[in-house]
C-alpha cells in the first residue's frame, strides 16, 4: 500500500492512541512522545511537523508494525480511516 504524502505527525499520534492502545507520555520541543505496553513496552517520538518526510514516515509504521505484530499495511488502513 501507498504512503499517504499529507499526514501531520499530530495526525499520525492521534490515530495511534485512538486505534492501537498508545498514549502520549509528555511534548518535548517539537516531538510527540508515545508510549505502549501491549504486548511489550514501546516508546516512539513522532515529529510534531505539518506533513511527516516520508522517510519518517515509513520509520514510524514499521516500527508500530513490529511492536504490534501486524503488518505495515495495516498500521496505514488504520491511518486513513
Amino acid at each position: 500500500m501507498k504512503l499517504p504524502r499529507d499526514l501531520s505527525g499530530r495526525e499520525v499520534a492521534e490515530a495511534l492512541v485512538r486505534k492501537l492502545d498508545y498514549r502520549v507520555v509528555h511534548e518535548r520541543g517539537s516531538h510527540i512522545v508515545l508510549q505502549t505496553d501491549a504486548p511489550s513496552h514501546q516508546r516512539i517520538a513522532i515529529p510534531d511537523h505539518k506533513n511527516l518526510r516520508l522517510g519518517t514516515l515509513n520509520a514510524i509504521l514499521k516500527a508500530v508494525a513490529s511492536q504490534k505484530h501486524i503488518e505495515k499495511d495495516a498500521v496505514i488502513a488504520l491511518l486513513q480511516k
